[in-house]
């Protein structure tokens, strides 16, 4: 087995994270990716009150006796979450493990830390990435510009922020963005990090909870076929090349006053969630990143995982003969 830092951080047994995705990453995935030896995280936003995240993780907590956290996404909004109460929940039902998100964690740190919880906070840059050491966090991961939902706004792709983060900071380090199989594992593990954080991938997974249509787009897509939408507003997201992305993409291009209030209709999450469950796939934006490339079945967790773990080992070996010859 593959042993880093992270798996001994996280307790698990393979370097894979589920990281937190809207409205999917549920107890029937955390627990599925848990059972499978690595680790999961439960979208908290995904639950509009802190006492229907309780009952979640009460809920994966039947599901599964292996690590699994939870993650919070700090948005901007102008009626923001109740994010105290959602930590507080975590603390009160024992969660060990927090993946923030999105704006900087920095007021939650106290609360957070002094429960013993362990954060892990995904960045953009590495100047995100050293703030984040700096305030406390005991993880870091980075995302590429491969990646499916919010990229951030350099451009940078996975081969070169891998390596410049592993250069920047001495904690554990998650790499997220392009992943998918075990040769991106193994070519993680030589930039420097510890671990791959995988999102667009797990969504086609036979427990995902979403309709059989969003699985299948991602399989039958490939690398070329996502868009960046709400560029300018500068909050980039990487989505599915569909009708909804291309009505985003044509608003942000004409002139006026009501830019935000015509895009929200397309990207608002009750449209996500609709779409998610009723396998339209034309009526809303879906988060996906150019991985979908290497996306070609429908696996179970559990199979993925070792299927990943497998090709990872096969790759270093592979590399190790290539070089000695």
């Amino acid at each position: 087995m593959i042993q880093t830092r992270i798996t001994e951080l996280f307790g698990i047994e393979k370097p894979i994270i589920q990281g937190g995705l809207m409205w999917i990453a549920r107890a029937e995935l955390a627990s599925a990716v848990a059972n499978a030896g690595g680790i999961g995280f439960m979208t908290a936003l995904t639950f509009p009150d802190p006492e229907d995240l309780r009952a979640e993780i009460r809920k994966c907590r039947q599901m599964t006796d292996k690590p699994f956290g939870i993650n919070l996404t700090f948005l901007p909004t102008l009626a923001p979450p109740d994010y105290p109460a959602y930590i507080r929940v975590c603390i009160e039902e024992g969660i060990r493990f927090i993946e923030t998100a999105g704006r900087n964690p920095e007021p939650y740190i106290d609360q957070i830390k002094s429960a013993g919880i362990k954060v892990i906070h995904k960045c953009t840059s590495v100047r995100h990435a050293q703030k984040a050491e700096k305030i406390g966090c005991d993880a870091i991961g980075i995302d590429g510009f491969e990646a499916a939902g919010h990229p951030g706004e350099d451009d940078v792709t996975s081969l070169i922020l891998v390596p410049c983060t592993r250069d920047g900071i001495g904690l554990p380090l998650v790499a997220s963005g392009g992943f998918a199989d075990g040769r991106g594992l193994a070519a993680a593990l030589a930039l420097g990090a510890d671990a791959i954080n995988m999102g667009t991938r797990f969504v086609a997974t036979k427990e995902a909870p979403v309709h059989e249509n969003v699985k299948q787009a991602l399989v039958r897509h490939g690398e070329r076929d996502t868009r960046l939408i709400m560029r300018s507003l500068r909050n980039t997201e990487r989505v599915l090349h569909n009708t909804a992305a291309d009505k985003v993409i044509e608003i942000e291009q004409q002139p006026g006053d009501t830019l935000i209030e015509d895009i929200v209709p397309y990207v608002a999450g009750r449209v996500g969630k609709e779409m998610l469950e009723d396998g339209n796939m034309e009526t809303g934006t879906l988060a996906a990143g150019q991985c979908m490339g290497l996306m070609r079945d429908i696996p179970t967790v559990r199979e993925l995982l070792d299927r990943i773990v497998a090709e990872a080992e096969a790759a270093i070996r592979q590399s190790a003969s290539r070089v000695q010859s």
